[in-house]
Protein backbone atom coordinates (compact mmCIF):
# COMPACT_ATOMS: atom_id res chain seq x y z
CA UNK A 1 0.00 0.00 0.00
CA UNK A 2 0.87 3.48 -0.87
CA UNK A 3 1.07 6.70 1.13
CA UNK A 4 -2.59 8.20 1.27
CA UNK A 5 -3.31 10.84 -0.94
CA UNK A 6 -6.24 13.74 -1.06
CA UNK A 7 -6.62 12.75 -4.61
CA UNK A 8 -5.96 10.20 -7.69
CA UNK A 9 -6.35 11.71 -10.56
CA UNK A 10 -7.04 8.74 -13.51
CA UNK A 11 -5.91 9.59 -16.77
CA UNK A 12 -3.98 12.13 -17.85
CA UNK A 13 -5.66 13.66 -21.15
CA UNK A 14 -6.30 17.21 -21.14
CA UNK A 15 -9.31 16.92 -18.27
CA UNK A 16 -6.43 15.11 -16.50
CA UNK A 17 -4.04 17.49 -16.94
CA UNK A 18 -6.24 20.11 -16.09
CA UNK A 19 -6.86 18.89 -12.70
CA UNK A 20 -3.32 18.13 -12.01
CA UNK A 21 -2.50 21.71 -12.13
CA UNK A 22 -5.84 23.21 -10.28
CA UNK A 23 -4.79 20.08 -8.01
CA UNK A 24 -1.55 21.75 -7.18
CA UNK A 25 -2.34 25.05 -7.29
CA UNK A 26 -4.68 23.68 -4.38
CA UNK A 27 -1.67 22.48 -2.64
CA UNK A 28 -3.65 19.01 -2.48
CA UNK A 29 -1.40 15.88 -2.56
CA UNK A 30 -2.20 13.86 -5.28
CA UNK A 31 -0.65 11.52 -8.22
CA UNK A 32 -1.98 11.33 -11.94
CA UNK A 33 -1.95 7.61 -13.19
CA UNK A 34 -1.82 6.94 -16.76
CA UNK A 35 -1.30 3.90 -18.42
CA UNK A 36 0.05 5.13 -21.85
CA UNK A 37 3.61 6.37 -22.32
CA UNK A 38 2.52 9.65 -23.20
CA UNK A 39 -0.13 11.94 -21.62
CA UNK A 40 -2.63 13.68 -24.05
CA UNK A 41 -5.43 11.36 -24.40
CA UNK A 42 -7.14 11.68 -27.88
CA UNK A 43 -5.62 14.83 -28.72
CA UNK A 44 -2.34 13.16 -29.42
CA UNK A 45 -3.42 11.61 -32.52
CA UNK A 46 -4.67 15.38 -33.85
CA UNK A 47 -2.51 16.57 -36.51
CA UNK A 48 -3.90 19.82 -36.07
CA UNK A 49 -6.18 21.62 -33.24
CA UNK A 50 -7.62 24.86 -34.22
CA UNK A 51 -10.39 25.61 -31.92
CA UNK A 52 -8.75 25.61 -28.43
CA UNK A 53 -8.47 29.55 -27.62
CA UNK A 54 -5.56 31.31 -27.45
CA UNK A 55 -3.61 28.65 -29.71
CA UNK A 56 -5.26 28.14 -33.21
CA UNK A 57 -3.15 25.54 -35.77
CA UNK A 58 -1.30 24.20 -32.55
CA UNK A 59 -0.15 20.39 -33.69
CA UNK A 60 -2.24 17.74 -31.18
CA UNK A 61 0.81 16.28 -29.47
CA UNK A 62 2.64 19.78 -28.91
CA UNK A 63 -0.39 20.50 -27.17
CA UNK A 64 -0.45 17.40 -24.77
CA UNK A 65 2.53 17.93 -24.33
CA UNK A 66 2.44 21.47 -23.64
CA UNK A 67 -0.33 20.24 -20.64
CA UNK A 68 2.04 17.74 -19.49
CA UNK A 69 4.81 20.04 -19.06
CA UNK A 70 2.68 22.82 -17.30
CA UNK A 71 1.82 19.74 -14.82
CA UNK A 72 5.01 19.07 -14.21
CA UNK A 73 6.59 22.53 -14.00
CA UNK A 74 4.11 22.57 -10.61
CA UNK A 75 5.56 19.23 -9.38
CA UNK A 76 2.80 17.06 -10.25
CA UNK A 77 3.64 13.24 -9.33
CA UNK A 78 3.03 10.98 -12.24
CA UNK A 79 2.72 7.26 -12.16
CA UNK A 80 2.74 4.79 -15.63
CA UNK A 81 0.16 2.23 -14.57
CA UNK A 82 -2.76 0.72 -15.64
CA UNK A 83 -5.77 0.91 -12.68
CA UNK A 84 -7.76 -2.28 -12.77
CA UNK A 85 -10.12 -1.55 -10.19
CA UNK A 86 -11.33 1.08 -7.23
CA UNK A 87 -11.93 -0.27 -4.21
CA UNK A 88 -13.89 1.56 -1.00
CA UNK A 89 -14.23 1.24 2.37
CA UNK A 90 -15.32 3.37 5.04
CA UNK A 91 -15.36 6.46 2.97
CA UNK A 92 -12.12 6.45 1.92
CA UNK A 93 -10.43 4.33 -1.43
CA UNK A 94 -7.91 1.76 -2.87
CA UNK A 95 -7.07 2.65 -6.35
CA UNK A 96 -5.37 -0.83 -7.30
CA UNK A 97 -3.35 -0.55 -10.49
CA UNK A 98 -1.00 -3.57 -12.24
CA UNK A 99 2.10 -1.98 -10.70
CA UNK A 100 0.74 -0.50 -7.27
CA UNK A 101 -1.51 0.30 -5.00
CA UNK A 102 -3.31 4.25 -4.00
CA UNK A 103 -4.91 5.09 -0.79
CA UNK A 104 -6.97 8.25 -1.31
CA UNK A 105 -9.72 10.49 0.21
CA UNK A 106 -11.13 10.90 -3.51
CA UNK A 107 -10.76 9.60 -7.02
CA UNK A 108 -11.16 11.78 -10.23
CA UNK A 109 -11.68 9.10 -13.47
CA UNK A 110 -10.72 10.87 -16.17
CA UNK A 111 -10.09 8.21 -18.67
CA UNK A 112 -11.64 9.20 -21.75
CA UNK A 113 -13.35 7.78 -24.42
CA UNK A 114 -12.17 6.33 -27.78
CA UNK A 115 -13.87 6.53 -30.95
CA UNK A 116 -14.90 3.38 -32.62
CA UNK A 117 -13.24 2.74 -35.93
CA UNK A 118 -13.89 1.55 -38.97
CA UNK A 119 -11.00 -0.87 -39.26
CA UNK A 120 -10.08 -0.31 -42.41
CA UNK A 121 -7.03 0.24 -45.07
CA UNK A 122 -5.56 2.90 -45.00
CA UNK A 123 -7.52 4.58 -42.08
CA UNK A 124 -4.52 4.23 -39.55
CA UNK A 125 -1.97 5.87 -41.65
CA UNK A 126 -4.29 8.82 -42.87
CA UNK A 127 -5.94 9.95 -39.15
CA UNK A 128 -5.02 13.82 -39.43
CA UNK A 129 -4.53 13.78 -42.80
CA UNK A 130 -7.58 13.66 -43.83
CA UNK A 131 -9.54 11.05 -41.69
CA UNK A 132 -11.19 12.58 -38.25
CA UNK A 133 -13.68 11.47 -35.77
CA UNK A 134 -14.82 14.61 -34.76
CA UNK A 135 -16.61 16.98 -37.03
CA UNK A 136 -16.64 20.25 -35.32
CA UNK A 137 -12.79 19.83 -34.62
CA UNK A 138 -11.86 19.51 -38.14
CA UNK A 139 -14.46 20.69 -40.27
CA UNK A 140 -13.17 24.08 -40.80
CA UNK A 141 -10.09 22.60 -42.53
CA UNK A 142 -12.30 21.35 -45.47
CA UNK A 143 -14.35 24.66 -46.27
CA UNK A 144 -14.93 24.50 -49.72
CA UNK A 145 -13.91 20.95 -50.46
CA UNK A 146 -15.62 17.50 -50.49
CA UNK A 147 -15.98 15.68 -47.62
CA UNK A 148 -17.81 12.09 -46.39
CA UNK A 149 -19.48 11.42 -43.65
CA UNK A 150 -19.54 7.46 -42.13
CA UNK A 151 -22.69 6.39 -40.33
CA UNK A 152 -26.57 6.42 -39.97
CA UNK A 153 -26.91 8.13 -36.17
CA UNK A 154 -27.25 11.34 -34.64
CA UNK A 155 -24.03 12.21 -34.42
CA UNK A 156 -23.43 11.15 -38.17
CA UNK A 157 -26.21 13.43 -39.23
CA UNK A 158 -25.64 15.88 -37.28
CA UNK A 159 -21.56 16.28 -38.89
CA UNK A 160 -23.34 15.55 -42.12
CA UNK A 161 -25.44 18.88 -41.64
CA UNK A 162 -22.90 20.72 -39.86
CA UNK A 163 -20.35 20.06 -42.67
CA UNK A 164 -22.98 21.15 -45.44
CA UNK A 165 -22.37 24.94 -44.02
CA UNK A 166 -19.02 24.99 -45.48
CA UNK A 167 -18.15 21.81 -47.36
CA UNK A 168 -19.17 22.12 -51.62
CA UNK A 169 -20.39 18.68 -51.13
CA UNK A 170 -21.19 16.12 -48.42
CA UNK A 171 -21.78 12.31 -48.65
CA UNK A 172 -22.94 10.29 -46.23
CA UNK A 173 -22.47 6.81 -46.31
CA UNK A 174 -24.40 4.63 -44.06
CA UNK A 175 -24.27 0.66 -44.50
CA UNK A 176 -28.08 0.48 -43.94
CA UNK A 177 -31.27 1.49 -46.09
CA UNK A 178 -32.55 3.76 -43.83
CA UNK A 179 -30.85 6.08 -41.06
CA UNK A 180 -31.33 5.57 -37.23
CA UNK A 181 -31.27 9.30 -35.83
CA UNK A 182 -33.66 11.34 -34.72
CA UNK A 183 -36.57 12.22 -37.05
CA UNK A 184 -36.04 16.10 -36.57
CA UNK A 185 -32.32 15.90 -37.74
CA UNK A 186 -33.15 13.81 -41.05
CA UNK A 187 -35.49 16.46 -41.99
CA UNK A 188 -32.94 18.47 -41.79
CA UNK A 189 -30.53 16.39 -43.70
CA UNK A 190 -32.68 16.06 -46.54
CA UNK A 191 -33.33 19.48 -47.02
CA UNK A 192 -29.52 19.76 -47.74
CA UNK A 193 -28.82 20.19 -50.99
CA UNK A 194 -25.09 19.70 -51.28
CA UNK A 195 -26.13 16.31 -49.19
CA UNK A 196 -26.05 13.05 -50.96
CA UNK A 197 -26.83 10.10 -49.48
CA UNK A 198 -25.40 6.76 -50.26
CA UNK A 199 -27.27 4.11 -48.70
CA UNK A 200 -26.38 0.05 -48.48
CA UNK A 201 -23.01 0.91 -48.70
CA UNK A 202 -19.45 0.38 -46.65
CA UNK A 203 -15.93 1.70 -47.00
CA UNK A 204 -13.70 -1.04 -47.95
CA UNK A 205 -10.44 1.09 -48.25
CA UNK A 206 -9.15 4.83 -47.63
CA UNK A 207 -6.68 5.94 -50.46
CA UNK A 208 -3.96 9.07 -50.61
CA UNK A 209 -0.54 10.38 -50.42
CA UNK A 210 0.22 12.88 -47.66
CA UNK A 211 -3.55 13.45 -47.60
CA UNK A 212 -6.66 11.92 -48.22
CA UNK A 213 -7.94 11.49 -51.74
CA UNK A 214 -10.87 8.63 -52.13
CA UNK A 215 -12.88 5.95 -50.85
CA UNK A 216 -12.90 2.70 -52.18
CA UNK A 217 -16.63 1.54 -51.32
CA UNK A 218 -18.86 -0.86 -52.19
CA UNK A 219 -22.64 -1.74 -52.03
CA UNK A 220 -23.64 -4.09 -49.31
CA UNK A 221 -26.12 -5.81 -51.41
CA UNK A 222 -24.94 -5.61 -55.04
CA UNK A 223 -21.24 -6.16 -54.04
CA UNK A 224 -20.63 -3.16 -56.84
CA UNK A 225 -17.64 -1.56 -55.55
CA UNK A 226 -16.19 2.11 -56.64
CA UNK A 227 -14.17 4.73 -55.88
CA UNK A 228 -15.18 8.27 -54.43
CA UNK A 229 -13.13 11.13 -54.96
CA UNK A 230 -13.20 12.85 -51.48
CA UNK A 231 -10.76 15.57 -49.93
CA UNK A 232 -11.45 13.84 -45.85
CA UNK A 233 -13.99 11.44 -44.42
CA UNK A 234 -15.11 11.91 -41.04
CA UNK A 235 -15.96 8.54 -39.45
CA UNK A 236 -19.06 8.90 -36.70
CA UNK A 237 -20.04 4.94 -35.97
CA UNK A 238 -19.91 5.15 -32.21
CA UNK A 239 -17.68 6.37 -29.31
CA UNK A 240 -16.43 3.89 -26.37
CA UNK A 241 -16.24 5.72 -22.75
CA UNK A 242 -13.17 4.06 -21.18
CA UNK A 243 -14.83 3.24 -17.97
CA UNK A 244 -15.19 -0.81 -18.15
CA UNK A 245 -12.83 -0.59 -14.65
CA UNK A 246 -15.74 1.28 -13.07
CA UNK A 247 -18.29 -1.07 -13.37
CA UNK A 248 -21.10 -1.27 -10.89
CA UNK A 249 -19.14 1.50 -8.41
CA UNK A 250 -20.99 4.45 -10.25
CA UNK A 251 -23.59 5.19 -12.01
CA UNK A 252 -23.57 5.24 -15.92
CA UNK A 253 -25.61 5.71 -19.03
CA UNK A 254 -24.67 3.80 -21.36
CA UNK A 255 -21.10 3.17 -20.33
CA UNK A 256 -20.95 6.75 -19.11
CA UNK A 257 -20.21 7.87 -15.75
CA UNK A 258 -23.26 10.39 -14.93
CA UNK A 259 -21.90 13.44 -13.57
CA UNK A 260 -23.07 16.40 -14.21
CA UNK A 261 -20.78 20.27 -14.73
CA UNK A 262 -19.61 19.86 -10.85
CA UNK A 263 -18.27 16.45 -12.36
CA UNK A 264 -19.99 14.28 -8.85
CA UNK A 265 -21.03 11.00 -9.36
CA UNK A 266 -23.13 9.09 -7.18
CA UNK A 267 -20.80 7.74 -4.97
CA UNK A 268 -18.86 10.51 -2.37
CA UNK A 269 -15.74 10.99 -3.14
CA UNK A 270 -15.71 10.07 -7.12
CA UNK A 271 -15.53 12.24 -9.39
CA UNK A 272 -15.85 11.75 -13.19
CA UNK A 273 -14.48 14.61 -15.63
CA UNK A 274 -14.03 14.76 -19.56
CA UNK A 275 -15.29 12.73 -22.11
CA UNK A 276 -16.06 9.56 -19.92
CA UNK A 277 -18.51 12.10 -18.23
CA UNK A 278 -22.30 12.15 -19.57
CA UNK A 279 -22.20 15.59 -21.26
CA UNK A 280 -23.29 17.37 -24.63
CA UNK A 281 -20.37 18.43 -26.21
CA UNK A 282 -16.39 16.55 -25.79
CA UNK A 283 -13.89 18.56 -26.84
CA UNK A 284 -10.26 20.09 -25.24
CA UNK A 285 -11.73 22.75 -23.76
CA UNK A 286 -14.77 20.73 -22.01
CA UNK A 287 -12.38 18.47 -20.87
CA UNK A 288 -9.78 21.19 -19.59
CA UNK A 289 -12.91 22.71 -17.69
CA UNK A 290 -14.09 19.73 -15.98
CA UNK A 291 -11.13 19.08 -14.78
CA UNK A 292 -10.81 22.92 -13.04
CA UNK A 293 -14.25 21.46 -11.43
CA UNK A 294 -13.20 18.58 -10.57
CA UNK A 295 -10.43 19.52 -8.21
CA UNK A 296 -13.22 22.66 -7.07
CA UNK A 297 -15.49 19.87 -6.01
CA UNK A 298 -12.69 18.04 -4.73
CA UNK A 299 -11.59 20.84 -2.37
CA UNK A 300 -15.63 20.98 -0.95
CA UNK A 301 -15.87 17.24 -0.46
CA UNK A 302 -12.61 17.30 1.40
CA UNK A 303 -13.36 20.34 3.69
CA UNK A 304 -16.95 17.79 4.90
CA UNK A 305 -14.93 14.81 5.64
Amino acid sequence: MNENYDVVIIGSGPAGLSAAVYGKRAELKMVVIEKEMASGGQVLNTYEVDNYPGLPGINGFDLGMKFREHAEKLGAEFSTDEVLRIEASDGKFTVVGEERTYATKAVIIATGAQHRKLSVIGEEELTGMGVSYCATCDGAFFRNKVAAVVGGGDVAIEDAIFLARMCKKVYLIHRRNKLRGAKTLQTQLFNQKNVEIIWDTVVEEIEGGDQVESLTIKNAKTEEAKKLAVDGVFIAVGINPQSEAFNNLVEMDHGYIKAGEDCETNVPGIFAAGDVRTKQLRQVSTAVSDGANAITSVERYLTRI
